[in-house]
């Protein structure tokens, strides 16, 4: 979670003492004013973590820190303060906000966590939004949405020593076709008996695990968080027992194993295939939830009969669950989707993030319309993504 007002309050101090121009001094005073704990040059607190560099401008390309010790604090935000002679720099540096790993990193894998970041491999904006305080919240409610594991893998790829993983999707021209039609195939599917048959299946599982999901809904990493909410839904009677039982106990949850696919309930019927992806949204909580990877997006939906369909599980604060089936070419959803150009790989278009508040706008007051020309407009920039 996102303590603003503590961040705030950091950043303006922070800000206060622009020309001490003497790192040792001000984290020594940083440590006193938060109460922070110092674990070698890392100082941190439950709500976010500092290390402080000496540098001459915003553009320093010291070394800050090793990539296993940024894991332990990764579940934070984590701030890099650049101690110049005239000003005090902030940049967040948790892994989604790196491009690289640079020092000492021959031997990176991602069974083998070798190297350190520097400055210059901080990202200094992500997708229009700045890396400084201003842009903190942003960074980390995106930064939320990727596991440690998954960033680990992107900058092995990006350190430009190992051969790219993934698959980028190439259609043909019959593909193609398919797949700029799969506006009209969501209209067709939203207004039939099956989108009825889909709602209601998806309601009744909900409705089965509901006070385990209320319980779920207080888990604080966003990425445990939905992982357990898609699994209550999804998973058969026999597998969810035994976290089933330790939600309603508050004991210490078992591990569970969601696939990495692109939907996660599956449905086929005579004229649709459907995938179905759930998105939890607790109404209370800023997020900005990551979508779908897009090659994989693109491969579903060139085939005859996909229809690719969200359904958002949404919390409010009077304890009750509200749900809703839609389609991600739904004009609400379009229009609060973005593509993550950062994190495309060499083999990859990469992914989509939905932002702002669309997913409470489609819970709260849903206009189940598609706009299938801006839809189609859409597809042709998710093809034409290129990597960066």
């Amino acid at each position: 979670m996102y303590n603003k007002s503590l961040i705030d309050s950091l950043s303006m101090f922070v800000r206060s003492k622009d020309g001490i121009n003497d790192k040792s001094e001000l984290s020594t005073i940083v440590k006193s004013t938060f109460s922070l704990t110092e674990d070698r040059s890392v100082y941190y607190c439950e709500d976010f973590a500092i290390r402080f560099c000496k540098t001459r401008s915003s553009s320093f390309s010291n070394t800050v820190l090793s990539l296993s010790a940024l894991q332990k604090y990764d579940d934070r935000p984590f701030i890099v303060c650049a101690v110049s002679p005239t000003k005090n720099f902030l940049f967040l540096a948790n892994t989604t906000c790196l491009k690289k790993i640079s020092h000492s990193s021959q031997e990176l894998r991602t069974d083998n966590i070798r190297g350190s970041f520097n400055g210059s491999d901080i990202l200094r904006s992500i997708e229009g939004t700045e890396n400084c305080p201003e842009g903190f919240e942003d960074l980390f409610l995106l930064h939320q949405n990727f596991s440690f594991e998954e960033n680990l893998q992107r900058l092995v790829e990006s350190t430009g020593r190992i051969v790219p993983t993934g698959s980028r999707f190439e259609p043909d021209q019959m593909e193609l076709k398919i797949i700029f039609d799969a506006p009209i195939r969501t209209v067709d599917f939203a207004s039939s008996v099956d989108y009825d048959t889909l709602n209601q299946e998806l309601a009744d599982r909900v409705s089965s695990v509901k006070c385990a999901i209320l319980v779920a809904a207080y888990i604080e990493n966003v990425n445990i968080r939905g992982r357990v909410i898609e699994y209550l839904i999804t998973a058969d009677e026999e597998g969810k027992k035994p976290l089933l039982n330790a939600l309603l106990k508050k004991e210490a949850l078992p591990e569970i194993r969601t696939a990495n696919q692109l939907g996660d309930y599956t449905r086929s019927f005579s004229r649709f295939d459907t995938e179905t992806d759930i998105k939890t949204k607790v109404m209370f909580l800023s997020s900005a939830p990551k979508a779908y990877n897009i090659d994989k997006f693109l491969q579903f939906i060139s085939r005859m009969k996909s229809v690719y369909m969200i359904y958002v599980v949404a919390v409010d604060n009077t304890q009750s669950i509200r749900t809703r089936l839609c389609s991600p070419f739904n004009t609400q959803i379009l229009e609060g989707t973005r593509v993550i150009h950062h994190w495309a790989g060499r083999n990859s278009r990469g992914v989509t993030q939905y932002t702002g508040d669309c997913l409470k706008q489609v819970v709260n007051k849903f206009n189940n319309s598609i706009d299938v020309a801006k839809s189609r407009d859409f597809l042709e920039e998710l093809l034409g993504c290129r990597d960066l």
